[in-house]
């Protein structure tokens, strides 16, 4: 139910995305504004994910944080078919990306408790196949609606069907488990609140922090390909294949994970750390495409089995804050990386591969360490009961 409800909700805000900065553009907006204005969306999306997965565990109401943040992510898309202002419709952009910030904490948590019959790896892997889905077809509904002369508001109108279907998915599912920590075996959560966050689960952060900053996003990869003398129709179909084995590999890095635990993690980036040098160090569309796959795997790994990992190393009651402290550092530190990225890409082009891929490599060799201290059969273990 949380995975059809992600497909609708990133079908609704995937598909504005596509389109937003364009209309920004055609209510006046300048390039400068609407890439401040994006940025500091995403900044705030990360950050508030931090109170929300704080709250999470301390009102132990993961469902009233987890709808308001679908309805604030979701209204905030299809509202812009009122927008006659760019102001007011970079605004409901930043509020776009705080509700989502606000859901995800409580989503990962509920998602966790479900998570325990299936298999972490599984149902986590699960879910981001069904939210790529959505982020594909997304994009493709605007292009269609676009094509067929509704123009940018009516395309934004006709995004209210798939929200309002993701909040009427969300509702009922609340009315059939208003409790979802009941479906984890173990005590009451709130009897574990006091626990600290091990370790192990700061070292794990710090793998992803270099996970992170060494992941050059596709906006600025697509822009070198461009720059390099890529057809036009190439970046899209790149970032299309990425997204379709991002899907395919997050079922397959699942079970996976289920199998033999964090070493998947370990793996899933040292595939996708050859990359950067063969996005930025060659220009030959097959190797683009391998790259493509292999960035696509990368992303696959960090929103499906990176997420799992963190419920078998951290105690339950933390849970909530865990995944909100995860993503408010892994979008800080995605945020730094960019920025450095782009300063070193006018130095040396060589070098940005180098580091890029050094991070992913580094990020492997810890996730490894990490996974010796752990049992391999955790994600295992939890699909057993």
């Amino acid at each position: 139910m949380l995975g059809t409800a992600d497909l609708l909700a990133d079908v609704t805000f995937e598909g504005g995305r596509s389109i937003v900065g364009p209309f920004l553009g055609s209510l006046g907006a300048g390039a400068v504004a609407i890439a401040t204005l994006s940025g500091l969306g995403e900044m705030a999306g990360f950050l508030v994910r931090l109170a929300s997965g704080y709250l999470s565990d301390r009102i132990s109401r993961p469902w009233l944080l987890a709808v308001w943040g679908y309805a604030i992510n979701q209204l905030s898309v299809p509202s812009l078919a009122l927008v006659f202002h760019w102001p007011l419709g970079a605004l409901l952009l930043v509020a776009e990306r705080m509700g989502r910030g606000v859901r995800a904490p409580p989503r990962d948590l509920m998602l966790s408790y479900a998570a325990f019959r299936l298999g972490l790896g599984w149902a986590f892997g699960l879910h981001e196949a069904m939210d790529q889905l959505g982020a594909m077809a997304g994009p493709l509904l605007m292009a269609l609606a676009v094509q067929l002369g509704l123009g940018y508001r009516g395309s934004f109108a006709i995004l209210l069907a798939p929200a309002l279907a993701c909040l009427s998915l969300l509702w009922w599912t609340r009315s059939r488990y208003p409790q979802p920590m009941t479906m984890e075996r173990g005590g009451d959560a709130r009897d574990e609140d006091s626990s600290p966050l091990p370790a192990r689960f700061w070292a794990y952060v710090a793998a992803l922090v270099l996970v992170a900053a060494g992941y050059a996003d596709f906006p600025f990869i697509a822009f070198h390909l461009q720059k390099e003398g890529a057809e036009t129709a190439m970046p899209p179909l790149l970032y299309g294949l990425a997204m379709g084995v991002d899907a395919l590999a997050a079922l397959a890095l699942g079970r996976l994970f289920d199998r033999v635990g964090l070493m998947t993690v370990s793996w899933a980036a040292l595939i996708s750390a050859p990359c950067a040098p063969l996005f930025f160090l060659t220009g030959s569309p097959p190797l683009w495409a391998l790259a493509a796959a292999q960035w696509g795997v990368g992303m696959a790994a960090q929103e499906s089995v990176m997420r799992a990992a963190v419920v078998a190393m951290v105690p339950r009651g933390r849970r909530g804050l865990a995944f909100g402290l995860l993503n408010a550092i892994y979008g800080l530190a995605w945020f730094a990386g960019s920025a450095l990225m782009g300063l070193v890409y006018d130095l040396s082009l060589p070098a940005l591969a180098s580091l890029a891929a050094a991070a992913q490599v580094a990020a492997s060799l810890l996730f490894m360490a990490l996974a010796k201290g752990m049992r391999h059969a955790t994600g295992a273990d939890s699909s057993s009961g």
